[in-house]
């Protein structure tokens, strides 16, 4: 699949119609969202930016355990981390610039503000509940592979670089390459 998309969004996927795509109450039951596969993990967007006004959107993420996800930072994007199953290691700059790890577990909550550094690692397989800026919760679909299989037991989606590059772009954030952290496996 081709990444030309970004630039015009209407000749790429379509997920019209599973969410609302306006300020409307709705319901979703179990299984149900914007699923998108990206590496190993399953991003499930519940909410969007289009239902909010662009303030928040709210993900989902099924993720098996593995490498750390490369440190970032976004430039206008907050971050939230809601363990609800496993634990997952947070790797931050704190507000002195001083470089932190933490492990979350179930009921654990981390947040990271925009512009500043993190990543993260999943150390068992886990599902987390994330909060973002309105608008930031496409990223995952943009760099992932659209599907409609509702958990993580399918192939993985490893995307090229140019892909990576250009979601990036769209959504105004920063691989920061050889960034170390403390206890990083």
């Amino acid at each position: 699949m081709s990444f030309e998309y970004l630039i015009d969004p209407e000749k790429g996927p379509q997920w019209q119609g599973v969410l609302p795509g306006k300020p409307v109450p709705y319901v979703l039951e179990r299984g149900e969202g914007e699923h998108a596969m990206l590496f190993g993990d399953l991003f499930t967007v519940l909410l969007s930016g289009d239902e909010t006004q662009n303030q928040f959107g709210i993900i989902v993420s099924d993720s098996p355990a593995g490498d750390v996800i490369p440190t970032h930072s976004h430039n206008e994007t907050h971050e939230t981390f809601f363990v609800l199953d496993g634990k997952v290691r947070l790797f931050f700059e704190d507000a002195e610039g001083a470089r932190q790890s933490r492990l979350l577990t179930p009921g654990d909550f981390g947040y990271v503000p925009a512009g500043f550094a993190h990543a993260y690692q999943i150390v068992e397989d886990a599902r987390m509940m994330g909060t973002l800026s309105g608008g930031f919760e496409r990223f995952f679909q943009h760099m992932g592979q659209p599907t409609d299989h509702p958990t993580k037991d399918q192939p993985p989606f490893i995307p090229d670089f140019p892909r990576m590059q250009a979601a990036a772009q769209q959504h105004n954030m920063q691989f920061m390459r050889d960034f170390e952290w403390p206890e990083q496996a």
